[in-house]
């Protein structure tokens, strides 16, 4: 953290029980008593009493339970690592508001069927992290309440919807968190808080309760991590909770692959605007770093029909009109739909205007899984932006401002991350670039359905080639990524 009283850039690692240390490390540390579960978790909570002032990650602090949490924790690989539950996930004695004044703060009953397997593993749950209203928005901003901050530059986003889980862990206060997913929510976050942003096949993990009630399940859960080999394990433990026998045993991943692979480029989006300059330099460096390990790169077209940016968009306006109409049984009998934000009355309007083309549209979007499967066969994997451009500052897209503004804004922004969500296609984040003022600039790998080792593995060989840097260390910032030298 600089000296100033409110500083540029935020961070909380420092010589404790957590150390610079990935989730892996901490575990590995505690199983052969180097430090304790109880050593690591006063660590992670001093460390969140640090910087949630600036960074406002947290919604709500279950530190005088973690004594009793760490007792209850699940003989699993990471036992006694300490990390946050989104705040749109059950957890027992914890409210679930879902980023919303709308809910009450209520106490959950029961645990969520994901937050099971992801607590099956050994974490130690210390809160709930920030979201946007319901997770509709591309930054983690809200109506009359602070913002989370991005801790690289406190005047800019964290992204969304798992924004609070991208700033805790971005700035050290657990290694790990959870995140999920309808549209971008785990990959974009990730994008723009330096992180390894995994979004799983659908099916690969336990759906979570909203999911279920989808007509098409866009929705997938996971973590946000600083390192790959973080992501691998927290899947392959996952998948000794629960397997799903429809699709390929994932295991654990443990480096790259020596095998060379064939992998589409995608520059711009279907939405007609173009990927900004420092996004698209850092993809075309990132293709050419892949084309130096020995990996053949060819441009492709967007894999996906010329309708899919209108029928997303009204697919998530009948998602907020949902939750309008259905929100006493969704989420609280207390549900007051007159507090919901500016973001969720303008989809659910612009929902209302065109309710009668949804027929259509389900029919187009349910299709998008066949015509990815056909566009992408011969392909390991796909390179694009995760975003159009780079991280925006906060009250760009504050949900308040102008409807149709902010509509623009969010379609310019959120061009690439959703066609995974309605294939059901394995995707993730990783931090490859840098701008001038110290916020990270990522891309994005799609993959075949069930296919999460090869993004593993190709994530392990970019993290290898060059290596990501971290608040932990010192920053250095530079327009766009160094050069590689050319291969012959």
């Amino acid at each position: 953290m600089t000296t100033r009283e409110k500083p540029d850039t935020i961070h909380a690692f420092q010589d404790d029980a957590l150390g610079d240390h990935d989730a892996t490390a901490v575990a590995d540390l505690i199983r052969w008593g180097e430090v304790s579960a109880a050593e690591v978790t006063s660590a992670a909570i001093a460390r969140a009493r640090k910087v949630e002032p600036f960074i406002q990650g947290i919604v709500f602090e279950a530190f005088e339970q973690a004594a009793e949490a760490q007792a209850r924790s699940a003989n699993g690989f990471f036992q006694g690592v300490p990390t946050f539950i989104k705040d749109n996930m059950d957890v027992t004695g914890m409210p679930t508001r879902h980023g919303s004044a709308a809910v009450p703060p209520e106490a959950a009953k029961a645990t969520g069927a994901f937050a099971e397997q992801m607590l099956a593993q050994g974490y130690v749950c210390l809160g709930k992290s920030a979201l946007p209203e319901f997770g509709f928005n591309a930054s983690t901003e809200h109506a009359g309440a602070p913002p989370s901050r991005n801790p690289w530059n406190l005047a800019y986003s964290t992204g969304a919807s798992s924004g609070g889980s991208a700033a805790l862990v971005a700035a050290g206060v657990v290694p790990l968190a959870h995140a999920n997913d309808g549209g971008g929510s785990i990959r974009i976050p990730a994008a723009c808080c330096g992180l390894v942003g995994l979004k799983p096949s659908r099916g690969r993990l336990v759906d979570n309760e909203a999911a279920k009630a989808l007509p098409i399940n866009i929705v997938c859960d996971g973590v946000v991590t600083r390192s790959v080999r973080d992501t691998a394990r927290f899947y392959a433990e996952a998948e000794k909770h629960f397997r799903n026998r429809k699709l390929p045993e994932l295991g654990l991943v443990e480096g790259a692959s020596s095998r060379p692979m064939t992998i589409g480029l995608v520059l711009d989006s279907i939405n007609g605007h173009p990927t900004d300059p420092a996004t698209r330099e850092t993809v075309e460096y990132t293709a050419r770093l892949l084309e130096s390990t020995g990996h053949r790169i060819v441009p492709m077209d967007v894999p996906i029909a010329s309708t899919f940016p209108d029928d997303f968009a009204r697919y998530w306006g009948m998602l907020a009109f949902g939750v309008k109409a259905n929100g006493r049984k969704l989420m609280h009998p207390g549900f007051d739909k007159s507090r919901v934000d500016g973001l969720t009355h303008g989809l659910d309007r612009m929902f209302r205007k065109q309710f009668y083309k949804l027929p259509a549209t389900l029919w187009r979007l349910h299709r998008s899984a066949q015509e990815y499967a056909a566009a992408v066969e011969g392909y390991d994997a796909i390179l694009t932006p995760v975003l159009g451009h780079t991280t925006p500052e906060l009250g760009y897209l504050n949900p308040e401002q102008d409807f149709d503004q902010l509509f623009e804004r969010l379609t310019r922004y959120v061009s690439f991350t959703p066609l995974a969500n309605t294939t059901g296609a394995p995707a993730i984040a990783l931090p490859m670039g840098q701008t001038h003022n110290n916020l990270p600039i990522a891309v994005h790998l799609m993959g075949r359905h069930g296919d999460e080792r090869t993004l593993l593995e190709l994530a392990y060989a970019l993290e290898e080639a060059r290596p990501w840097p971290s608040l932990a260390h010192s920053i250095t910032a530079s327009v766009s990524p160094p050069p590689i030298a050319a291969v012959d």
